[in-house]
């Protein structure tokens, strides 16, 4: 038996498979089946994962007709046999010792339940791609992911490997009308999951217009927002008797909808701009900073989202709550 099945889903990646599979035929660590999925492909991808799987017994091809990634990802799943599942997209390419690392990784971090690495873009990339991949590769340990996992998707989906009884605990991937990577994530994290993360970089991860976060709109910025909201309400909103939201800008005017809808609604709303406080958004207050002591000493177990997507405001804005006294990850949350 593989201690390691590597789950690779494809649809019509004849374009960047080549590069995938040299990336997996070059692995230091042997013991590894690849369970590859092609969904439906009408390119050259079928060609190239059969002959993969002839050159190497290690590989098994299933094939099914085009059901989208989720259904590609539930059925690679079931079919795995190891005991860790590593993912792997047909359009990256994996350091050698990608597997290797990561498998040492759990015993000697036996707490670990999923794990990623750093990862490093693959040709041309976007100033927002690399942004992205700076503040991912900046968070490293279990408090980091969980204190900013409702900003965005804190690990690679492709560099994850996981222990295959946390795959199980979480019942693989679910639909939900936003990305089914970042629901996993969420709902691992809301399992108790413990996360880590490599300090090397194992993965290339390209950005292109292929991509299914720039294709398919269960990625668009409002899904992903809906996302957060449901973990949000299920996690940190639970038994508060009141939210306030800092951001009553675009971000924050997208956001608190959002949470109006699902029936947190916020209590008052803090903001920079002069021109904002003072007035009201959906009846509430907009406050100033430094008038939310006072407002936060009216509740019993208040709570507070940032929705502030303005670079650098996040770091500005944590600064200031520390002033205050809130602990991020116990009193307040960033969402944007």
């Amino acid at each position: 038996m593989p201690e390691i099945s590597l789950l690779m889903p494809c649809y019509n990646a004849a374009a960047t498979l080549p590069e995938a599979l040299t990336s997996i035929a070059a692995q230091t660590f042997a013991a590894y089946e690849v369970v590859a999925v092609d969904d439906g492909s009408t390119d050259a991808t079928p060609g190239l994962l059969a002959e993969a799987a002839r050159r190497d017994p290690r590989w098994r091809v299933l094939a099914q007709p085009h059901g989208g990634i989720l259904t590609a990802l539930n059925a690679g799943l079931a079919a795995c046999r190891g005991a860790f599942i590593a993912r792997m997209d047909a359009d990256d390419r994996m350091h050698p010792a990608r597997l290797e690392v990561q498998r040492a990784w759990f015993p000697a971090h036996p707490e670990t339940d999923v794990l990623g690495c750093r990862v490093e873009p693959l040709g041309p990339a976007r100033e927002g791609f690399r942004l992205y991949l700076d503040w991912q590769n900046s968070l490293m340990t279990d408090e980091d992911i969980r204190r900013e996992r409702f900003v965005e998707s804190p690990l690679a989906h492709p560099g994850l490997m996981l222990r295959r009884e946390a795959y199980d605990r979480l019942g693989g991937y679910e639909e939900h009308g936003w990305a089914e990577d970042y629901d996993l994530l969420l709902r691992a994290a809301q399992a108790g999951l413990r996360f880590a993360k490599t300090p090397e970089s194992l993965l290339a991860w390209r950005d292109h217009p292929e991509r299914l976060t720039r294709t398919d709109a269960r990625y668009s910025p409002h899904n992903f927002a809906r996302a957060r909201v449901h973990y949000l309400a299920a996690g940190p909103l639970a038994g508060r008797d009141a939210l306030i939201l800092w951001g009553a800008g675009e971000s924050g005017r997208r956001f608190s909808k959002l949470l109006k809808e699902a029936g947190h609604a916020p209590a008052a709303y803090v903001d920079v701009d002069p021109r904002r406080i003072g007035s009201t958004r959906y009846g509430r207050p907009i406050l100033p900073p430094e008038v939310l002591p006072a407002e936060w000493a009216r509740y019993r177990n208040p709570v507070l989202l940032a929705a502030v997507g303005a670079r650098g405001a996040r770091a500005l804005i944590r600064a200031r709550l520390e002033d205050f006294g809130l602990v991020e990850g116990r009193d307040w949350w960033a969402a944007a």
